[in-house]
């Protein structure tokens, strides 16, 4: 590689944890669950807003409790429900609105990444009665606002069964695999919408809103399982690729007395992302897109009339991201997020669609929306207003005045509140800090209580040789990029080290945090230990730094990124201490799509890539994610050949391993087959490696420990 420009790194923290080095940190030991963190899970706050749920596990023997707390006590108050008897290990729960029953899941399986199926049961608090909801595995279970009913989809139809009488009414009949789906999302709305249930109860229980899809004519997807048998097996379903047909989606209302079903008509819209329920039970929120999704539309719907009424429209050149942050307050007026003036932030709106005013406002994003307080008028959220890789807890009042910083560490904060706004738990981690709970007041953030923390585990890594995470920003191509970089523990200025480089760089993505580690920082370390430096950079087209920076990439994803990380790698090889001879570079998903081009178009600059479940073309991934950036393959193929790494294998110099799961339902195998086959015809050599029937996670036994074996040697052997 040769030198090119001076480097120049601002740092904005040089953060280090201990300086006891005895040890070093073994893959056996990151896999094996030695550094595991301790949590609070599934917590849950009580209506009364004094107390909270937290569903607690006991390994041995294996069982499950459900505990109620005093927040300003911490204290266990009692055991709502726990296993043993006739209540089976239940791993999740949710209450009815009035808090008289509760909904717990058993026996649950995966189906992909969020859907599930399991036997689920009701218990009764007052009678401690056990309903048992069906016999056989059902999806997404949901109780009535008065707990009297429960609703749930059984082989593509909805049910709702009436808990007094324990009789059950079918509401949908035509449901068929591959065809029809209702009140459950096919899988692309699953997996790039990001929700599972797709039927909503109204405030008083009274009508059930839901989602019908016809995938009929959406192109069939197989992938060949391996299992254990003397024949493999297909797994088949319904997977629309870019530029393909999706489903058909429409809205229904059904009417519990009558048992009626009527059809809302929404003039055919592409997706409908969103369907939400306002306080007036009488009145239904839904959000469609168009197909490019850079117009979003907000209706309401009356359901005593299934008349339709746009409420707000927004449009942007590139995309409208669609979040979970609409709230409806009391007289249906409500809380919208929107990247309207650059940043994503808080806007107030009429129960008219009219906006009252911007709540938030500044160059920085607001991350997360936890909820609004009607007795103080205050608004509580998460932003990055302290730095894009930290974040915050904030309140403010609806006009956008007495904002208040709630968390004062640097680092990670998210809060989780009382329902009546007194407390709230915040969880804070850093790149230092493994994760703290502690109680604060909802009101000025003050200090109640430490609640857990793990410093067990910080006592732990005391004794293995830990290397900190120096965060930083490199001027790439004109914008401050952020970077963090880990050098081995007896780093020497004198010396040259080889050049490690880990992103992933997807649309709005963030690798660049502070924040505790995961497995794969535990691996940096690994390789720190055996004298790496490993670097990360955040390019364009990555999250938290405004709408520009982020759309930025639109219609060309591959270029803008790739180009940010080849001269990144170059400037940081003008650093004395780096060997510009021996720079590599890997990534997961995007971030494989990313290493693989990074090899090849930057072939003068890495001398090793690993990408491990890449796109190799974008023409292979669903509609939903591809056409949000790139529109459809028809309508911008220069956007899709230009930068997919099929199209130029015979520039690959260094070394190159591909990895796979072969059971990959998202990212599928196609995209490394197709590499393969390409590098092949070009006579180039390169590593691959497939692991049977894995899905896009590569994980289950030794599985992790076996693959990251595979990646530190491939680093070792070749870099």
């Amino acid at each position: 590689m040769k030198k090119q420009v001076f480097l120049f790194l601002s740092l904005v923290g040089f953060l280090a944890i201990g300086t006891a080095q005895q040890k070093q940190i073994t893959l056996e030991e990151i896999w094996g669950g030695a550094f595991r963190t301790e949590y609070m899970d599934v917590l849950r706050s009580m209506n009364n807003g004094k107390q909270y749920t937290v569903l607690n596990f006991s390994r041995s023997p294996r069982s499950s409790s459900l505990d109620k707390y005093d927040y300003k006590t911490l204290e266990k108050v009692e055991t709502l429900v726990a296993s043993g008897g006739d209540i089976p290990f239940f791993s999740s729960y949710s209450f009815s609105d009035d808090e008289s029953q509760i909904l717990l899941a058993t026996e649950v399986e995966p189906i992909f990444r969020r859907s599930r199926l399991g036997i689920y049961y009701v218990y009764d608090l007052a009678s401690k009665e056990l309903v048992k909801i069906a016999e056989t595995k059902i999806q997404e279970p949901t109780l009535s606002p008065d707990g009297s009913k429960v609703a749930y989809v059984l082989d593509n139809n909805i049910y709702v069964m009436e808990l007094a009488n324990r009789t059950t009414k079918q509401i949908t009949t035509d449901g068929s695999k591959g065809t029809i789906i209702n009140g459950v999302t096919d899988w692309v709305y699953e997996e790039e919408f990001g929700f599972v249930r797709a039927f909503e109860w109204n405030s008083d229980g009274t009508k059930i809103a839901f989602l019908r899809f016809d995938e009929t004519n959406v192109p069939h997807f197989s992938m060949d399982m391996f299992g254990t048998g003397l024949y493999p097996y297909q797994h088949e379903f319904k997977y629309p690729k870019a530029g393909e047909d999706n489903s058909l989606v429409t809205l229904h209302l059904y009417d519990v007395a009558s048992g009626n079903t009527s059809n809302v008509d929404l003039n055919n819209p592409y997706y409908i992302p969103r369907i939400k329920w306002m306080n007036n039970p009488n009145h239904l929120s839904v959000q469609t897109l168009n197909r490019h999704q850079n117009d979003l539309k907000l209706w309401s719907v009356d359901a005593s009339s299934n008349s339709v009424s746009l409420l707000l429209e927004e449009t942007d050149d590139a995309y409208v991201d669609v979040d979970d942050d609409l709230t409806f307050l009391a007289d249906d007026s409500f809380i919208w997020t929107s990247e309207g003036d650059g940043y994503n932030h808080l806007y107030l709106y009429g129960k008219d669609g009219k906006l009252k005013n911007q709540i938030t406002q500044g160059p920085w994003e607001v991350t997360r929306y936890y909820g609004y307080d009607k007795k103080n008028n205050r608004i509580y959220y998460q932003s990055v207003e302290n730095g894009s890789i930290n974040r915050d807890v904030y309140s403010i009042a609806t006009n956008g005045k007495k904002k208040k910083r709630l968390t004062s560490k640097e680092g990670t904060n998210s809060a989780s509140f009382s329902t009546d706004y007194t407390y709230f738990i915040n969880t804070f981690s850093s790149a230092t800090t493994p994760y703290e709970f502690t109680l604060h007041t909802a009101s000025d953030g003050k200090l109640v209580k430490k609640i857990k923390d793990n410093a067990a585990l910080s006592t732990k890594l005391e004794g293995y040789e830990f290397a900190p995470k120096e965060f930083s920003t490199i001027n790439i191509n004109g914008y401050d990029l952020n970077m963090y970089m880990i050098k081995p523990v007896d780093f020497d200025p004198n010396k040259k080290y080889p050049l490690f480089m880990f992103q992933y760089s997807g649309p709005g993505s963030q690798s660049v945090s502070n924040s505790w580690m995961g497995s794969r920082d535990y691996w940096h370390q690994v390789l720190a230990s055996e004298g790496y430096i490993v670097v990360c950079v955040d390019g364009r087209g990555t999250g938290l730094k405004g709408r520009d920076f982020k759309k930025l990439t639109q219609k060309e994803l591959g270029k803008y990124e790739v180009e940010d990380q080849i001269a990144a790698a170059k400037k940081l090889s003008e650093l004395p201490y780096i060997d510009e001879e021996r720079t590599g570079i890997w990534g997961w998903s995007y971030g494989g799509f990313m290493s693989t081009n990074c090899i090849l178009k930057g072939n003068d600059v890495f001398e090793m890539a690993i990408a491990v479940a890449p796109v190799t073309s974008w023409r292979f991934y669903d509609t939903i994610y591809t056409e949000r950036y790139m529109e459809t393959p028809q309508e911008n193929p220069t956007g899709y050949d230009d930068n997919s790494p099929l199209n130029y294998p015979e520039l690959l110099k260094g070394k190159y391993l591909l990895v796979h799961g072969s059971g990959d339902d998202n990212v599928h195998v196609q995209n490394t087959m197709r590499m393969i086959e390409a590098l092949v015809q070009a006579n180039k050599q390169f590593d691959w490696a497939i692991y049977p029937d894995k899905n896009h996670g590569i994980y289950g036994g030794n599985t992790s420990l076996h693959l990251f074996t595979k990646l530190t040697n491939f680093v070792k052997e070749n870099l």
